[in-house]
């Protein structure tokens, strides 16, 4: 009998802990379980700390609203898993951490998010915004070998 074999396909996403989470050890800490414990894989991740104009450019469409000044050191995070972008977002939850207490109280919007503007995370919306976000943060990574290897493992 020849064994049924199934390839998983891996999917990439960026994920980013905004300052408020990485003013606390602790909160980073919690984050990276919550991620773990949905068995999505962490295969890259950097601390940064950028000028005004590298927020520009990541924020463009958001360029002179008020909470584009508030600028610290935050962590950017290569994720992986079959569906890495649904579950990413699905784990952070909705924008704005008030209707996240209310409808989806687990998520770590809910648990961490401060306000609308602060709501603690960032996550890709499609797998061509994560190829460029990913680039953007990652420029040394080629997401088609790293692609390769997260297909190989699983």
């Amino acid at each position: 009998m020849t064994p049924i074999t199934h390839a998983v396909k891996r999917q990439l996403t960026l994920a980013l802990l905004k300052p408020d989470i990485c003013a606390s050890q602790k909160l980073q800490v919690r984050v990276h379980e919550a991620i773990e414990a949905q068995n999505i894989k962490i295969v890259s991740q950097r601390p940064v700390l950028w000028t005004k104009e590298e927020a520009g450019a990541f924020y463009a469409e958001h360029k002179g609203k008020f909470f584009y000044d508030r600028l610290g050191p935050f962590q950017a995070l290569v994720l992986s898993s079959p569906d890495a972008i649904k579950e990413w977002r699905a784990l952070i939850g909705p924008t704005h951490p008030c209707r996240a207490r209310i409808h989806q109280p687990t998520t770590l919007r809910a648990l961490y998010g401060l306000s609308d503007t602060r709501n603690s995370f960032h996550g890709s919306d499609s797998d061509e915004t994560a190829k460029n976000e990913i680039a953007f943060f990652f420029p040394e990574l080629s997401i088609d070998n790293l692609l390769k290897v997260q297909d190989s493992q699983a």
